[in-house]
């Protein structure tokens, strides 16, 4: 397994383990047809670009970690109240 692998499977360092998981289920599930599938991409790329302007604002801060944890993340969306993605 490569070096990378583990890490983009970590939830601490992935905030979108769920999305991709999901498009991966639907293309086996369709026989991989990327119309039926495009709303899972969309999703997952909303979530990329979500988690990566908060870690924007977090470097701009100076905040360490850039990234959120899990457990911060838990936290952001519950005050949220929905996904913003």
């Amino acid at each position: 397994m490569p070096l990378v692998a583990p890490r983009l499977r970590n939830p601490d360092i992935n905030p979108c383990l769920s999305e991709p998981d999901a498009s991966t289920r639907c293309m086996d599930k369709n026989n991989y047809d990327r119309e039926k599938r495009s709303t899972y991409f969309l999703k997952y790329k909303n979530c990329r670009k979500f988690w990566n302007s908060v870690m924007v604002k977090r470097r701009q801060n100076g905040v360490k970690p850039p990234m959120p944890t899990a457990v911060e993340r838990d936290e952001m969306l519950v005050v949220m109240g929905k996904m913003p993605y």
